[in-house]
């Protein structure tokens, strides 16, 4: 064995990554941990802004023995890293009616708001919620964590995934046992916390619901940026090496396999590499002085790739205690918006949105009697609608900013302390996302476990692939779970 096949490049300092590193460092692989930005989180980085502080990316915790775990590993509590605060309700969905359901681990709660809106779907939402355990069960728990290198290991998962009919949509399968409107899209949504078309998505999907149920929904204390440094001081704890401000130019390749990192002009020497960054993005620009890397790319290229997201982060000068942590704000379209999001070639006049307010669990992410919050609007990415982000981004924000004043938050112009955008054009150039998707490849069953990115690389060996573009696909349980598939194999194969 050579001195280096102990040792092991992570490129990309995401949730994926960081989990990755910490599952190498932790079995004896002395880990090296490259990060372009200033700042580890990769989506989930953080912005500071007048006291306020604001997490970019996701916020939904939502299966924290996924996380105990990689605390575990290294001998350690996650309790003395990093708190865990419960989110009740899970979420308030709102619709322009004026109606809303909150959606809580409480069963006689939901029972009593379904009863309202269709006392018929009571009954069906206990089958849902069946069915939603049943899928839970096979996706998550028994194929979550393991890689799809062949197509064998795809058709030995066949029989269990046709009799849970996934080749349904998320949505067709909450209304085969729903029949109000409002309930389906409460049931369906979720799929779009992944980057997925409810009425395109497989119904494995679903299992999300399960999930939810199964460990609540919870938010680090100081948000979601505190759960990153935690892991990273974990990472650290273990021996490992965190370097910022490092983007790697290329990967070298010598007789078949990954030999180095090329970091600012420097070639460093591993003896295994995994990329945590954009699937195209690490075939075309990290690979793309060698035939593999060309290849890869033009066939992912041809893939069907997420929507994208339109953010606006704002301060507000005074507290908001009319709204929950997790709101979904619900358009006047449904069905024809979510189709003009995935496949239209435009900005929409109307959108939906999911807003965030934080200090309703954690008052610290803004100053004293002030409130941080983002709001986020599902759009096209850059390969479909090849919008003018710096004229556009504008009047988009304001355009929601003055919605949510008139639905949700009185005054909120008024009171605005601050505010910054992050637009499709920021995940393609911060991010470097392919058509600044937000969530890599759209998660459709001819796009996953086997379809995706292979945890392992077909050709290059010691070359790995972890986070959302690789099995089981994006969200942090999702990106999570990849670490253990592609970390399985690099601890195998060294």
């Amino acid at each position: 064995m050579n001195l280096s096949s102990k040792t092991a490049a992570v490129i990309g300092a995401g949730f994926g990554g960081i989990a990755l590193a910490i599952r190498l460092q932790a079995a004896g692989v002395q880990t090296t941990l490259f990060e372009a930005r200033d700042k580890p989180g990769g989506r989930a980085y953080v912005y500071e802004d007048q006291g306020f502080t604001f997490d970019a990316g996701p916020t939904v915790i939502t299966d924290p023995s996924a996380l105990e775990e990689l605390f575990a590993l290294g001998g350690k509590r996650m309790a003395d890293y990093v708190e865990l605060l419960p989110v009740a309700p899970f979420y308030r969905l709102c619709w322009e009616d004026g109606s809303h359901f909150d959606y809580a681990n409480d069963q006689d709660a939901m029972d009593r708001q379904i009863h309202a809106r269709n006392p018929a779907d009571v009954a069906g939402y206990q089958r849902f919620l069946a069915y939603s355990r049943a899928v839970f069960e096979e996706g998550y728990v028994k194929l979550g964590t393991v890689p799809f290198l062949n197509f064998r290991s795809m058709v030995q998962a066949g029989p269990a995934l046709a009799k849970l009919q996934a080749w349904r949509s998320v949505y067709s399968m909450v209304s085969k046992f729903i029949a109000d409107e409002h309930l389906r899209q409460v049931f369906s949504f979720h799929s779009l916390l992944v980057g997925g078309n409810p009425f395109a998505t497989s119904s494995i999907y679903a299992l999300i619901h399960a999930l939810e149920r199964q460990w609540g929904v919870w938010f680090p204390r100081g948000g979601t940026g505190a759960l990153v440094r935690g892991l990273l001081q974990l990472f650290e704890d273990l021996g490992g090496t965190l370097r910022l401000n490092a983007p790697v130019d290329r990967i070298e390749i010598s007789n078949g396999r990954a030999s180095a990192v090329v970091v600012q002009g420097e070639a460093l020497p591993f003896g295994q590499v995994a990329s945590n960054a954009d699937v195209v993005h690490t075939y075309e620009r990290l690979l793309g002085h060698v035939p593999r890397g060309v290849a890869e790319a033009k066939r992912l290229k041809s893939k069907r790739f997420s929507m994208s997201l339109f953010v606006v982060h704002f301060g507000l000068s005074r507290p908001q205690p009319q709204l929950r942590h997790h709101t979904v704000c619900f358009g006047p379209r449904y069905r024809e918006l979510i189709n003009d999001i995935f496949n239209g070639n435009a900005l929409t006049d109307d959108f939906s949105l999911y807003l965030h307010a934080p200090c309703v669990t954690d008052a610290s992410l803004a100053p004293p009697g002030c409130s941080s919050h983002y709001v986020l609007a599902p759009v096209p990415h850059l390969g479909q609608a090849p919008v003018d982000w710096g004229v556009e981004g504008p009047l988009l924000r304001d355009r929601i900013l003055a919605y949510l004043e008139q639905r949700y938050i009185p005054g909120l112009r008024r009171d605005l302390v601050t505010s910054r955008i992050f637009t499709p054009a920021d995940f393609k150039t911060e991010l470097s996302a392919h058509h600044g998707s937000a969530f890599s490849l759209e998660p459709l069953l001819t796009q996953s476990a086997w379809f995706r990115s292979h945890n392992r690389d077909d050709a290059i060996s010691n070359l790995y692939i972890v986070g959302a573009g690789t099995h089981p696909g994006a969200g942090v349980p999702g990106v999570v779970g990849s670490a253990k598939a592609t970390a399985g194999l690099m601890l195998e194969d060294a």
